[in-house]
């Protein structure tokens, strides 16, 4: 039995009280005001904190660290900064210090507190620092004990429950699972740009870098494991619990009133005071909890954990009985199976190691490799498994692993690709490789040859993952944008790093905050009001200048320099960079004069940018004349009477006019008005009024583009040049298709300078059919082959067909047998033609044969299909759209049915019904009009002067 004895010699200190007392930073001062000295820690993160400290204070070659993972001892060194259970207490020191003593009662760790507070003492001077809830602990088991009060230097108060995006600035945010700690930096991410990212698992390293996104103020808001409890000094001034219960290793179990007391005391630093609460889906806090928290008031411990250090090696079994040996006196108890005698139960029955176990050596090298802790939290057996592999490489070859090996272990660790899972799993494996190399450090050079290679090989592994873990924190968790800006609002703005680079990029402290884009400025990112607001004060120095820059460079450019797409955008042209848009059309007072609008910055000057309008305007203007000009000239032309009219509606209507739509105005022009008409480069068709040079792809572009602005839709892509008919593939309005030189025929469209040509050579077969064919009649020109396109299925509701459908009519008389004609099916575009519009000379039809049908009957021209790039079926759904309807004949001569087309009574009565519907409509604009009354009042006066 381990006999339990209280050391006389020198001092013994205890230094209790809340968090925020300085006790840490008073130990640390008397450590280092000491020959030499060595303090114990409970986290390896807070034993790096401290031992940059000393260094700072003492020089490297002075001050050690020692961790389970990490050992830097310079020859020499005076001052050990460890963590507890890493302590080497087989030398003196003159100062010797336990922080957070009150880990005595931790279930899993606490044998190794209770352990240190009985037996390690400093030669001068002992100083055990922790809760004041182990006052009357220590003075039962250590009765020379001197004890200090240390009062909080700050106020904690409770403040409530808080939604995440309502928590105060400088605030941290504790859970107690990493997928937990993760699910809420989204979340804040979402909210407030980011968070920082605290986990106990985390390296050294890792942590400091994330703890310096918060210290920093890159963020403003942490979130954390109760890792954070442990003595790490942070500029918090809210602590918010998401959670109230924790995973112990066993199960859930509620925390007790002194860890959240513990966790919130974290809040408020130095004299600043702090605040507490909940957030998320955490309950709220009881008022008994709450007045306990605020006034430091808990359960005394009453207990510590113990576990028998005094061992014996001679076989497994002792080992084990001594391990279980019950406390030796009132104040200890049993604490939970610790990791390392879990791992011996399971080795003990694996042969490999049971053959080897055989001696005392042999034993205590077992129990050595069963301290190796499980960082990455494996299944139990996949862990006992890599202690077995060790335990037998170091028996069979005289203590030392082979170097192949562990290097073939690290070669798979040692990769900085993956998600943060990965990282993690990686950094925690190479944390177990980090204790091997530091294990065994004596004259023989430890468990590994050239043991400081292998501890400088592990580290730099741990550096890079670590590093890169903090990298993949940082860009799933962190906005840099937004945390820069979040900065600025508690700065002054006048001192923010502002560039405009020469991507165009707009930078503050180097992050992107949007781009300058012509003369617009573009922010990147959704941001608060008061974000922007920031980012507007910042780009204000920078953009002012560079506005008037780019406003003087765009004066001075030449016509070449700017150019007009397809949307609508006008545009500045540059070889060196891609085209940005300084402007859009928008609906002007009728379609040839569409209006401007400048896409510029307000910071822009008033006068500047008239000038730059202007300058674009002119452009625009010169732009639409050079492609259009036509149109120009028939809308200003000076002519009189009908010719005037037709003149202005077909500029007004784009270059095409259904001539049902002005019959009226047709019908009276001699050839001595249309003369001027023609010579300006209109045509009169059978059914349309056109100019054909404006079938060009440039002028239809830039029509259908007139059209879309002015009737506030879209811009729509118009047909691929070269192509005389098209699929409808989505619906378009009938007069966008006029615009663009089309007609659409059922699920067709056909360009106007083809409709013409076959509108007239039927027509000419009508007349010919009834009285024979013309004698003066011209040669039929050679159509253009076109190669026979496929056919595409495309169904009813995507495209508008006509109401009537074209169908057979049965004829009696010669016919033998009628048949009615099958709708057509759908053909895609055909192979490209010449890009210039067809000559409109008519197609004149073909030789008399002998008739088939009724009077005025014929049989369609195969040249037409060819000419129109189409079948046989979509030329029938064209000649009914220009009149003509189906009947099947039988050819007497071959037996066969023989389709033909005769004028259609309907379509007849149809167009006089349209140009009736349309003299109406005129009349009733007439009758509306200023001109109208100004006649009537003429009248009434010319009648009352008669009287």
């Amino acid at each position: 039995m381990t006999e339990i004895k209280t050391s006389d010699k020198g001092r013994i200190l205890c230094v209790l009280g809340p968090t925020n007392t300085g006790k840490t930073h008073l130990a640390v001062e008397r450590l280092l005001s000491h020959r030499s000295g060595i303090i114990g820690l409970p986290l390896r993160l807070l034993a790096r904190e401290i031992y940059d400290r000393a260094v700072a204070l003492k020089g490297e070659r002075n001050v050690a660290l020692v961790t389970g993972e990490e050992k830097i001892v310079p020859r020499g060194a005076n001052w050990f900064v460890c963590t507890v259970e890493a302590m080497p207490l087989e030398r003196k020191y003159d100062f010797l210090a336990i922080d957070e003593v009150q880990l005595c009662n931790d279930a899993e760790r606490g044998h190794v507190f209770t352990e240190r507070l009985l037996h390690a003492r400093g030669l001068e001077e002992t100083m055990f620092l922790g809760a004041d809830t182990m006052r009357g602990l220590i003075r039962r088991l250590v009765p020379n004990a001197e004890f200090i009060a240390r009062p909080r230097l700050s106020q904690l108060t409770y403040a409530g429950a808080k939604k995440l995006s309502r928590l105060p600035k400088r605030s941290a945010v504790v859970a107690f699972s990493a997928s937990d700690v993760y699910a809420i930096a989204e979340q804040i991410k979402r909210q407030r740009g980011g968070a920082a990212v605290v986990l106990g698992a985390l390296s050294p390293r890792a942590r400091n870098a994330q703890v310096a996104l918060f210290q920093n103020r890159d963020v403003d808001v942490m979130v954390a494991t109760d890792a954070i409890g442990m003595g790490l000094n942070l500029d918090i001034e809210h602590m918010a619990f998401a959670d109230l219960s924790k995973f112990d290793g066993i199960g859930m179990r509620p925390l007790m009133p002194s860890e959240v007391g513990q966790i919130a005391g974290r809040a408020g630093r130095h004299l600043r005071n702090g605040t507490f609460g909940t957030t998320g889906d955490c309950p709220p806090l009881d008022p008994d909890l709450i007045e306990r928290i605020e006034n430091h008031r808990f359960e005394p411990v009453t207990a510590a954990r113990w576990r028998n250090y005094d061992l014996d090696f001679r076989s497994v079994e002792a080992l084990v009985r001594t391990l279980d040996m019950p406390p030796p006196r009132d104040g200890l108890t049993r604490g939970r199976d610790a990791d390392d005698l879990l791992s011996l139960q399971a080795l003990r029955e694996d042969a490999a190691v049971k053959e080897r176990a055989t001696s005392k050596d042999r034993v205590e090298l077992l129990w050595q490799v069963c301290a190796i802790p499980d960082f990455a939290k494996d299944l139990h057996d996949s862990h006992a498994r890599l202690l077995s592999q060790l335990y037998v490489n170091l028996c069979d070859r005289n203590g030392k692993l082979p170097g192949d090996w562990v290097a073939g272990q690290l070669r798979n660790i040692d990769r900085t690709d993956g998600d943060i899972d990965t990282l993690s799993q990686r950094l925690a494996h190479v944390r177990t490789w980090t204790t091997v190399a530091n294990r065994g450090i004596s004259a023989d050079g430890g468990w590994l040859d050239d043991a400081q290679g292998w501890q400088e090989k592990t580290r730099a592994i741990e550096d890079r993952l670590s590093d890169a873990l903090h990298e993949k924190l940082t860009e799933r968790f962190v906005d840099r944008r937004t945390s820069v800006l979040s900065r600025g609002l508690a700065e002054d703005i006048a001192s923010l790093d502002v560039k405009l680079g020469e991507d165009d990029a707009l930078t503050v402290e180097g992050e992107i905050i949007g781009h300058l884009r012509g003369l617009r400025f573009r922010p990147a990112g959704h941001d608060s009001v008061e974000q922007r607001r920031i980012l507007r004060s910042a780009a204000l120095r920078v953009l002012g200048p560079a506005l008037q820059e780019r406003a003087a460079a765009l004066l001075e450019l030449p016509d070449a320099a700017f150019a007009l797409s397809p949307e609508g955008g006008l545009m500045h042209v540059t070889p060196e960079k891609d085209s940005v848009m300084l402007a859009v059309l928008a609906k002007g007072t009728e379609r040839l004069e569409p209006k401007l609008t400048l896409l510029a910055d307000d910071l822009l000057p008033a006068d500047t940018r008239k000038a730059v309008e202007a300058k674009l305007g002119g452009w625009l203007q010169r732009h639409l004349r050079q492609h259009l000009g036509d149109l120009y000239r028939l809308r200003d032309a000076e002519l009189k009477g009908a010719a005037r009219g037709v003149a202005f509606q077909l500029a007004m209507d784009l270059g095409a006019l259904k001539r049902d739509d002005v019959s009226d105005l047709v019908r009276n022009m001699g050839q001595a008005e249309r003369h001027p008409l023609r010579k300006m480069g209109v045509s009169f068709g059978e059914t349309h009024i056109l100019v054909p040079k404006l079938l060009k792809p440039k002028p239809t572009q830039l029509k259908t583009l007139l059209w879309a602005v002015y009737e506030g839709k879209e811009p729509a892509a118009p047909p691929t040049p070269g192509l005389t008919s098209v699929p409808l593939l989505e619906w378009r309005d009938d007069a966008w298709w006029l615009a663009a030189g089309f007609l659409r025929a059922g699920r067709q469209a056909y360009r106007l300078d083809v409709v013409q040509r076959i509108a007239e050579g039927a027509r000419q077969a009508e007349l010919a059919a009834r009285h024979g064919p013309k004698k003066d009649a011209r040669p039929r020109p050679e159509a253009p082959a076109a190669e026979t396109p496929p056919t595409e299925e495309i169904s009813a509701e995507a495209i508008a067909v006509d109401p009537v459908e074209p169908v057979g009519e049965v004829i009696e008389q010669p016919v033998e047998a009628a048949v009615e004609a099958p709708l057509p099916a759908l053909a895609v575009d055909a192979a490209p033609v010449d890009t210039a519009p067809v000559d409109a000379a008519p197609v004149e039809a073909p030789k008399a044969k002998k008739r088939l049908g009724p009077p005025g009957s014929f049989v369609a021209d195969t040249a037409w299909m060819n000419l129109a790039g189409c079948g046989a079926d979509e030329l029938q759904r064209l000649l009914w759209a220009l009149g003509y309807k189906t009947i099947m004949v039988r050819d007497p001569e071959t037996k066969t049915d023989v389709p033909v087309y005769l004028r259609s009574h309907k379509a007849i009565v149809a167009k006089r019904e349209r140009e009736q519907q349309k003299r109406k409509e005129d009349e009733a604009k007439m009758a509306d009009s200023p001109f109208a009354a100004l006649m009537k009042l003429k009248q009434q006066q010319g009648s009352g002067g008669r009287r």
